[in-house]
C-alpha cells in the first residue's frame, strides 16, 4: 500500500490525502507502508550542495509547476480561511534564480577560519556558504573578499554582514567588528577599495557608520534616485518590485490623490505620482528624510509625512480626503490602521502584503465594513523558500 502527496504543507513538507506530513517530499512523490519516500514527476535535483542544512531555502527539490502551485495556495488558502471570495485571481509571479539583490549573511571567526554564511533552519549553527543560487552574482563574488577581510577584522563575537545592490554596486554593512588597530583598519579600507563597493557601513556597537562611500548611494526607484539609508528596506527582487509596481499603477491608475500607507523610501509613491498626487506616510525616519529628498529633487507631486502608523494611524476623516489608498505594511499587517480605513469613506483600496495571513485578516475587516476582492495576486520573490508575498486590489 502507498499513499502520494498531494500537497506541500506551509513550511515546506508534501502532505497525503490523511493529513500526514512527510519532510522532504513534494507533490506526486508516493510514499510507501513504512514510511519511505519514492520521488515522483515533480522531484527534482536541489541546484545548491547546501539544501536541506542552510535554512535559507526549503524547496529548491520542487520542479516550477509546485512551486507556482504553493505560492498560489498559501495566498488563495488564506483568503478562503477568512471566508473572502477571491475575485479575479491573476496569475502567479515567480522570481527566476540569482535576482536576489539583498540578503544578510552571518561569520564567526574560528581556529579553522572564517565561517561566513546562512544559519541552520532552527539554529545558529553556520552554513559556510559556498555557493547560493538566489543571490545576484555580484554578491555571490563578495563571499571570499569577506573572508579575508574578516580573518583580520573579526573578535571573538559573531558578525552580521547585510549586502545590497544598488545603483553605485554593493552596498556591504558589516555588524559586530572592531577596528581595534591600524590592521583591521587597513583591511577594511583595503576590503572596500579592491571589491570597489559603493559603500562599505560598520557597526561597531554605535550604530551603522559609512566607513567607505566614494559617491552618495541611491537606488532607483520608478525613474527616481533615491538615497539609500543603511539598514533601509528594499524589494528583494528587481522583477519582484516591477510586478509589485505595475499591479499598483493597474489598480489605481485613475486616482487623482493617493495615500500611501507604509511608504518606505517611496518604491510605490514615486511609481504612482504624476498626474496622481500622492502623501508617503513612513515612521522610519531616515526613509521618510530619503523620500523627501528625492521628491523635492525630482519635482514629483510626491508629499511625504513622518508618521507612526502603528501608533497613530490616519483617522477616517483624513483618510476620507484620497480618492485611493495603497497599504504595504510589515509582516504583522496594518491592524489599527484597518480600523480607519474600514470607518472611513473610502472606495479603494490597493494591499501590498509579505504575509498572507496577517493580509486575510485585515482584508476580512474590510470586507465586513463593505470593500470586495476584486483582483489578488500571489508573488514570490524568495524563491524555494515558504516566504509567500501577494497583491491585491478591493472596492466597496
Amino acid at each position: 500500500m502507498t499513499d502520494t502527496i498531494i500537497r506541500v504543507a506551509a513550511k515546506g513538507d508534501g502532505v497525503t490525502a490523511d493529513g500526514r506530513h512527510f519532510s522532504g517530499a513534494v507533490t506526486g512523490d508516493a510514499v510507501a507502508a513504512d514510511g519511505s519516500v519514492s520521488r515522483g514527476p515533480h522531484h527534482v535535483d536541489p541546484p545548491c550542495r547546501h539544501f536541506t542544512k542552510c535554512g535559507g531555502c526549503q524547496l529548491q527539490h520542487a520542479d516550477e509547476e509546485v512551486l507556482r502551485g504553493f505560492v498560489k495556495s498559501r495566498v488563495v488558502n488564506a483568503a478562503e480561511g477568512q471566508e473572502l471570495d477571491v475575485g479575479e485571481l491573476l496569475p502567479t509571479h515567480l522570481s527566476p534564480p540569482r535576482s536576489r539583490r539583498r540578503a544578510t549573511l552571518h561569520a564567526m571567526k574560528t581556529q579553522k577560519g572564517v565561517l561566513l554564511g546562512y544559519r541552520e533552519g532552527r539554529s545558529h549553527k553556520i552554513i559556510d556558504l559556498q555557493e547560493c543560487p538566489v543571490l545576484r552574482p555580484e554578491l555571490l563574488a563578495m563571499l571570499t573578499p569577506l573572508r579575508t577581510f574578516l580573518s583580520i577584522a573579526a573578535g571573538k563575537r559573531p558578525v552580521d554582514i547585510a549586502l545590497t545592490v544598488t545603483d553605485q554596486g554593493v552596498d556591504c554593512a558589516v555588524k559586530g567588528v572592531d577596528l581595534d588597530g591600524l590592521a583591521p583598519t587597513e583591511a577594511a579600507l583595503d576590503f572596500a577599495r579592491e571589491q570597489d563597493l559603493a559603500r562599505l557601513c560598520l557597526d561597531q556597537g554605535y550604530g551603522p557608520e559609512p566607513v567607505w562611500e566614494p559617491e552618495p548611494l541611491t537606488v532607483t526607484l520608478a525613474n527616481v534616485p533615491v538615497s539609500f539609508p543603511p539598514g533601509a528596506f528594499l524589494q528583494p527582487t528587481d522583477d519582484g518590485e516591477a510586478v509589485l509596481l505595475a499591479d499598483a499603477r493597474g489598480h489605481l491608475r485613475d486616482a487623482n490623490t493617493i495615500a500611501d500607507l507604509f511608504s518606505g523610501l517611496g518604491t510605490f509613491a514615486f511609481g504612482l505620482a504624476d498626474p496622481a498626487k500622492v502623501l508617503a506616510v513612513e515612521a522610519a525616519r531616515d526613509a521618510y528624510l530619503a523620500c523627501k529628498t528625492a521628491a523635492g529633487m525630482s519635482r514629483k507631486p510626491v508629499h511625504a509625512l513622518h508618521r507612526d502608523l502603528f501608533r497613530a494611524p490616519l483617522q477616517a476623516d483624513e483618510l476620507g480626503r484620497f480618492g485611493a489608498l495603497l497599504l504595504d505594511p510589515p509582516r504583522a499587517g496594518a491592524r489599527e490602521q484597518i480600523s480607519c480605513i474600514a470607518e472611513s469613506k473610502v472606495e479603494r483600496v490597493a494591499y501590498i502584503s509579505c504575509n498572507p495571513s496577517s493580509w486575510a485578516r485585515d482584508v476580512k475587516v474590510l470586507s465586513d465594513a463593505g470593500f470586495k476582492l476584486k483582483k489578488l495576486r500571489p508573488v514570490g520573490q524568495f524563491r524555494w523558500s515558504t516566504h509567500v508575498e501577494l497583491t491585491s486590489y478591493l472596492e466597496r
